[in-house]
């Protein structure tokens, strides 16, 4: 499939645009546009602007609140629930995040459960908030049952995503995000795009069996077999339980009654390390750690060992220098 370069200030603007046809205020429309090209410009193309006419088809048939009036309430000295009234996810974990780092700057810790909000892209740009304030951020969120637990035949809990961002002083943060499948389904929607088969490992057919093309795909599987089941159960329980959300088969599908709010949970947290350790010390053993990583003997096929986060960081350092690669059926779709 043919692909289109585009330099990333002018496809935020052409995301701002399609989204604020859709109805959604502007303001909103700009944080989207701009978590959506943080995950293109990573390489992280199954969260990126691929999704807008989606979030466009859910505002215009009335799934997503277009302008939504948010809702904090501090319920202890270092947690809050976060109401986002079903509007952008993006929107509502980034200030559920600033929410989190404003309790941690001031009381150490600051954890905040989010309620009634809607898929909300790359964790990372979440995390990354919180390391670029020199906190250590943790994001997580649940999503639509498609993942089939260990020893199953059938789906229960979702890809649920967790992330964690931990500051450096002379390095980038070091960003952990991943979701607690092999993949997140956005990679399958991708491969479909791009029409491109996929690994063997990365989704079952309808009928539980493994499937190298990414239009078979009916259900995915846990990283790790059990280990991946567990970490994503967890994550269930710390964004639908815990937040009093919906949880495995009863979250509301993200394909599909376009007219219904998801009503989904998330969970943000800030630590200041300065609370634990002095922080001077900290972010420079964290610039050691990485330095000594960097030092470990490749292996072969590899030409140095990187941190979490780092193959993502060095795309995005040539993305915003030469632009981001898009299907042509994306880029037309944004253009027209």
């Amino acid at each position: 499939m043919s692909e289109v370069k585009i330099a990333h200030e002018e496809l935020k603007e052409l995301v701002i645009k399609k989204l604020t046809e859709g109805s959604l205020v502007e303001r909103h429309a700009e944080v989207v546009a701009e978590v959506l090209i943080h995950a293109d410009l990573r390489g992280v193309s199954s969260h990126g602007v691929l999704r807008t006419e989606h979030y466009v088809k859910r505002l215009t048939e009335g799934g997503l609140n277009p302008e939504p009036s948010f809702k904090v309430k501090e319920t202890g000295p270092c947690s809050a629930v976060f109401d986002g009234d079903n509007g952008m996810g993006h929107v509502i974990a980034k200030e559920a995040m600033e929410k989190a780092i404003e309790m941690a700057e001031e009381k150490g810790i600051g954890m905040v459960s989010v309620i009634n909000s809607s898929h909300c892209g790359a964790l990372s740009y979440f995390v990354q908030q919180a390391a670029e304030s020199k906190l250590i951020g943790m994001a997580m969120t649940h999503t639509d049952n498609i993942v089939v637990p260990f020893g199953g035949a059938k789906p229960y809990f979702g890809t649920n995503p967790i992330a964690y961002g931990f500051p450096a002083k002379k390095h980038k943060p070091v960003i952990l995000d991943m979701a607690t499948s092999n993949v997140a389904f956005g990679k399958i929607l991708h491969s479909r795009e791009q029409g491109k088969e996929i690994p063997s490992d990365w989704g079952v057919d309808s009928e539980g069996q493994p499937t190298t093309d990414p239009n078979n795909v009916s259900y995915l599987l846990p990283f790790a077999g059990p280990k991946g089941y567990g970490l994503g159960m967890v994550v269930d329980i710390m964004s639908g339980i815990l937040t009093g959300s919906a949880f495995g088969p009863s979250i509301a599908k993200m394909y599909g009654d376009y007219d219904k709010k998801r009503q989904l949970g998330h969970f943000v947290c800030a630590i200041n390390p300065a609370m634990f350790t002095d922080i001077q010390a900290f972010l420079q053993s964290m610039d050691q750690m990485i330095d000594e990583i960097h030092e470990v003997e490749p292996a072969k096929g590899f030409k140095r060992v990187l941190v979490p986060g780092e193959p993502e960081q060095l795309k995005e350092e040539i993305g915003l220098k030469e632009g981001v690669s898009l299907p042509k059926s994306i880029h037309d779709y944004l253009t027209n």
